[in-house]
């Protein structure tokens, strides 16, 4: 066994105490220790002497626009409503059904939803709504229910406008028009409508989608419908899409649903349309729109492959061939030639060999709907530019549109 001397002993055990006393400072203990666990200095104490991130003990402070506990985005939501809610009627109508005695009777027929749009009585709606109805009801916020009549419709574009008679002395909300062209994805918008009949009924969403087109039969393709997942369902048709001002953006037409309920997929037509043709429905009835004065041909494969084995094969696979101009029409006199050779497909007989239609105002053609399309905007007297085929040559031409109702006999 070994023996240390008293000198020895004492400078171990000094040595000892050092090292363990700087274990424990560097552990964050001594601080603790020297001031108590409840002392205010160990608060006070900077987080890097305490070792640790100081936490606050106070209550988040939620962020509010008023002192009622609501945020900014409910007021806004709260604020639309409120002021709108009794601008938007709920629409029922009845239609003529046929009985087992072959006698026409009054039958109950569909519901939708409106914006009223001038203190006249004056409301914005889909055509959908409307269409078929024998008699049109209008349910105001205060439970009033007048009797209204269609006074304009345009299929095209699935809007209507129904007039009636405000009762004297009832002031009406009017929803005021805002504008869809500066619109972005991921927007915020409301809706407001009649679902299942359960009036004034407030739902939110986002843009989901821009410039959406959508085809409603042969003929007809509704442009730059604003796509959304605010939920929409029967009964919301006709009814407004909102911004946060509470300006009409779009009118709600239809959703995409496998199952009939709303699943986020909702298309509504952009409220600058309605702004373009809806003074032309209060005073035509109708919306006036130019033309192109011939008879056109969609191409088909079948044709493509008889001018192939005819040894005329054509230059293109898409466009409209030209059948017949109308003879003194604008098409005539700007030099567009219809076909002379005539031809039978199953129960149609058309004209070949005429020019071919690819492009009318910027836009291409390569169906009849295409061309309703490019002339959805314009109107009698205005100008346009087609480009077309002729044999292999692509020629183009401007000219002046004819009213489209006159040439067709839709007045």
């Amino acid at each position: 066994m070994r023996l240390y001397s008293r000198k020895q002993l004492i400078v171990t055990a000094a040595a000892s105490a050092a090292i363990v006393l700087l274990v424990v400072i560097g552990s964050g203990i001594v601080p603790q220790l020297l001031h108590g666990s409840g002392s205010s200095d160990v608060a006070d104490a900077p987080a890097a002497m305490l070792g640790a991130v100081p936490v606050s003990t106070q209550p988040a402070t939620p962020v509010l626009s008023e002192p009622g506990g609501y945020t900014q985005d409910e007021r806004e939501n709260i604020d639309v409503y409120e002021r709108l809610n009794s601008g938007v009627v709920n629409i029922t109508t009845e239609v003529v059904a046929i009985n087992w005695f072959l006698e026409p009777v009054p039958k109950e027929g569909g519901s939708g939803s409106g914006s009223i749009i001038d203190p006249r009585g004056y409301i914005l709606t889909n055509n959908h709504v409307t269409k078929d109805a024998y008699k049109i009801f209008v349910n105001l916020s205060d439970g009033s229910r007048i009797e209204g009549k269609v006074i304009g419709s345009d299929s095209e574009n699935d809007l209507a406008v129904v007039k009636f008679d405000p009762p004297k002395g009832l002031p009406l909300t009017v929803v005021p028009f805002g504008d869809s062209s500066n619109l972005r994805v991921g927007q915020k918008v409301l809706a407001i409508g009649n679902p299942f009949g359960l009036e004034r009924t407030l739902t939110q969403g986002i843009v989901s989608g821009l410039g959406r087109p959508v085809q409603q039969d042969s003929k007809t393709i509704i442009r730059d419908m604003i796509q959304t997942d605010a939920s929409i369902n029967p009964g919301n048709s006709g009814g407004p899409l909102l911004n946060s001002h509470g300006e009409i953006i779009g009118v709600n037409t239809m959703i995409y649903s496998p199952s009939g309920g709303s699943v986020g997929v909702g298309f509504a037509v952009p409220v600058n349309t309605a702004k373009r043709i809806v003074p032309d429905l209060i005073k035509f009835g109708m919306v006036k729109r130019g033309w192109i004065d011939a008879e056109y041909v969609q191409l088909f494969p079948a044709l493509i492959e008889y001018m192939k084995e005819k040894g005329s094969p054509l230059p293109v696979d898409k466009g409209l061939l030209v059948s017949t101009s109308t003879k003194g029409g604008n098409a005539d006199r700007a030099g567009v030639r219809g076909g002379t050779t005539p031809v039978r497909y199953y129960q149609s007989v058309f004209n070949i060999g005429g020019d071919i239609i690819v492009s009318v105002d910027g836009m291409t053609v390569s169906s009849l709907a295409d061309l309703y399309s490019a002339l959805e905007d314009n109107k009698p007297g205005d100008t346009v530019r087609m480009e077309f085929y002729r044999n292999t040559k692509r020629m183009s031409v401007s000219l002046a549109l004819s009213d489209r109702a006159d040439y067709l006999g839709t007045k």
